[in-house]
C-alpha cells in the first residue's frame, strides 16, 4: 500500500536514519572520548588481576585514554564475564579474562549460558605455563620417577588444583590421561591451601600456575616435575617441559590471557582497540613486569577466532575423558 500517510512515515524514517547514521559515525570516529573500563573476574592480587593493572595502564598511554580497572568476582570470573556481556558494545567496557571464563566453565558448569563466540575477541595478551609439582616427601624428581611411582601405585596418589574446572585442573587431567596412570583430584579454594597442603606433606602432588609455584619451588619446599608447555618456558629454563617425556609428548596447556569486548562491536572500534593492544604490548614496562610474573607476552598478531576454537576443543577433550561436571 502506497499511500501518503505511508509514503510521509517512510519519508521521517528516512530523515531519522540520515540523522542517526553520521551520529554513530562521529562517535566511532571520536572513539575513545571517555574513560574505558576494563573488568577482571577476579579480586585483586591474582594473576588476572595483575594483567589486567598492567594491560590498562599500557593501554591508557596506547589510546590516549583513561583507563580503569573493575574487579568483579564470584563463579570462576563468569560474573565479570557476563557483565562486560551485557554491556553496551561501545568499546567503553572490556574484559581482561583468562580461559576459565572465557572458554572452560562453560564446559564443566551447565549454570553458564555464555561462550567466548558471544564475545568481540580484541587480542591475546600473554600466556603462562602450569607446573607439576611434587611434596619433597614423595622422593621423586624426575617426570619418569614420578610416572613409575603412580603407574606402580594406582589411585593410592592424590594431586591438587585450585579447583573444579579451572585449566589446573584440566592439566592434571590431561597427565592422566596421556600417561595412563591414575590419582585422585583434590579442588581447593585457591593456591594458598593447595601449597600448605602440599609444604606441609598432607598432599602428594599438585599443579600451579608457575608464578605462583615458583616462590616455593625456589625455597625447595615443593619439586616442580615439568611445565606444561610444549617447549621450556624461558623465565625457568631449567625446569623440563612435561613434553619432553615420550609419554607426555603432546602435552600442551597453558594460562592465557585475552582482551575482550561485548559482541556486535562496531569494526572501527574493534580495529582502534586492536591496534591500541598491539601497540600495548611493545611497552618495554608491560613487557617486564608480565615477563617479571613469568608470563610470556603475545608475539605478533593472533587469529583469535582459530585460537579461541582450538583451545576450546582441547578443553572439551580433556574435560569429556574426566567427565568434570560442577
Amino acid at each position: 500500500m502506497n499511500t501518503p500517510a505511508v509514503r510521509r512515515i517512510l519519508g521521517l524514517l528516512a530523515c531519522t536514519l540520515a540523522a542517526v547514521s553520521p551520529l554513530a559515525h562521529a562517535q566511532t570516529d571520536n572513539y575513545p572520548s571517555k574513560p574505558i573500563n576494563i573488568v577482571v573476574g577476579y579480586p585483586p592480587g591474582g594473576s588476572t588481576d595483575l594483567t589486567g593493572r598492567v594491560v590498562a595502564a599500557a593501554l591508557a598511554k596506547s589510546l590516549n585514554a583513561t583507563v580503569v580497572v573493575e574487579n568483579i568476582g564470584g563463579a570462576g570470573g563468569a560474573i565479570g564475564a557476563q557483565k562486560v556481556l551485557s554491556a553496551a558494545p561501545d568499546g567503553y567496557t572490556l574484559l581482561v579474562g583468562a580461559n576459565n571464563e572465557v572458554a572452560i566453565n562453560r564446559l564443566v558448569s551447565p549454570t553458564i549460558k555464555y561462550s567466548w563466540q558471544d564475545f568481540t575477541p580484541i587480542g591475546l595478551i600473554a600466556s603462562q605455563p602450569l607446573v607439576l609439582v611434587a611434596s619433597p616427601k614423595m622422593g621423586v624428581k624426575t617426570t619418569d620417577e614420578f610416572i613409575k611411582l603412580v603407574k606402580s601405585n594406582p589411585g593410592r596418589f592424590s594431586y591438587g588444583s585450585s579447583g573444579v574446572g579451572t585449566s589446573l585442573h584440566l592439566a592434571g587431567e590431561m597427565v592422566k590421561e596421556q600417561a595412563g596412570i591414575f590419582m585422585t583430584h583434590i579442588p581447593y579454594r585457591g593456591v594458598a591451601p593447595l601449597a600448605t597442603d602440599l609444604i606441609g606433606g598432607n598432599l602428594e602432588f599438585g599443579v600451579f600456575v608457575l608464578s605462583s609455584g615458583l616462590p616455593h619451588i625456589r625455597s625447595g619446599k615443593v619439586v616442580a616435575l615439568g611445565t606444561s608447555e610444549k617447549n621450556r618456558s624461558k623465565v625457568t629454563p631449567e625446569i623440563p617441559a612435561l613434553a619432553e617425556h615420550p609419554a607426555l609428548k603432546n602435552t600442551d596447556i597453558s594460562t592465557w590471557f585475552v582482551l575482550m569486548a561485548p559482541g556486535k562491536l562496531p569494526e572501527p572500534v574493534a580495529a582502534k582497540l586492536r591496534k591500541g593492544l598491539a601497540d600495548a604490548l611493545q611497552n618495554p614496562e608491560l613487557r617486564s613486569k608480565l615477563e617479571a610474573s613469568g608470563s610470556a607476552v603475545a608475539q605478533g598478531a593472533v587469529d583469535m577466532n582459530k585460537f579461541l576454537r582450538e583451545e576450546t576443543a582441547k578443553y572439551q577433550r580433556i574435560v569429556d575423558f574426566a567427565k568434570i561436571r560442577e
